[in-house]
């Protein structure tokens, strides 16, 4: 198939350049400062509420799990428009477009491969979170579906940005300015949250809706709400639609 074809070359394209062990690196150094952060929190509250003689039980879920996800959608911030500024931004440069854009793959063909691609990409970063969290499991006994919840979540928003930045990199040949416009657009997204604090109007919440941070709340939290689904999916959907455009605009000109 097609799309299985172009998605491996775009897994071997990561390995093949330093990007996805720089990624991994580093994403694995961040994320695992968070969760040993989060865990020594969670000892010293809890010894803390034994000296003192408190008997309410500690939830790892609530300060450990809720918590490390959070932060990892943060850093998804970050480190994404890394992994898409070079998903047709590397082709222009390097003179491949052409050849792409005159084959007789399709244009969702191409663009369903690329983030597929990087999806695979994005979920082995995961994965190095979800071997710290599973350590957990040695020591504890933490709750695995809100876990899987909050992983979900996770991967339905890095599927969103991902779909967003692959088509901000098929506006340009310069994988800077593709990683620079990606992370803009991203951080205007997250930060469109900030409008509902300052009013009350129906649409400072359709702006709050935009926004991706109330989205992951509830994912954060165990609980799979379709409204959050249903944005996420749209958000993927309507990426991978506008990329295809792009794709068909540079076929005419090709």
């Amino acid at each position: 198939m097609n799309v299985i074809t172009i998605c491996r070359k775009e897994i071997h394209s990561y390995f093949r350049s330093p990007i996805a062990y720089f990624l991994m690196g580093f994403f694995a150094l961040v994320s695992g400062f968070m969760f040993y952060g989060a865990v020594v929190a969670f000892v010293n509250r809890a010894l803390e509420s034994a000296q003192f003689g408190q008997s309410a039980p500690m939830n790892v879920d609530e300060w450990v799990v809720r918590n490390v996800l959070s932060n990892v959608s943060v850093i998804g911030l970050f480190l994404i428009p890394m992994m898409t500024m070079r998903s047709f931004a590397e082709e222009k440069r390097s003179g491949t477009m052409e050849l792409l854009v005159t084959s007789p793959l399709r244009d969702w063909e191409i663009v369903l491969g690329k983030w597929l691609g990087a999806m695979v990409m994005y979920a082995a970063l995961l994965g190095l979170v979800a071997i710290n969290l599973g350590t957990l499991y040695a020591y504890g006994t933490p709750s695995w579906q809100p876990m899987l919840v909050g992983f979900l979540g996770l991967l339905l928003q890095g599927g969103a940005f991902l779909a967003i930045g692959i088509f901000v990199s098929s506006m340009t040949k310069n994988q800077i300015v593709a990683g620079v416009a990606g992370f803009c657009v991203f951080l205007l997204l997250w930060v469109l949250d900030w409008v509902t604090s300052f009013s009350e109007s129906a649409m400072s919440k359709v702006i709050g809706y935009i926004s991706v941070i109330s989205h992951f709340e509830s994912f954060a939290k165990g609980v799979i709400d379709s409204k959050d689904v249903i944005y996420y999916v749209s958000m993927i959907v309507l990426g991978l639609f506008l990329t295809a455009r792009s794709m068909d605009s540079m076929r005419w000109r090709a």
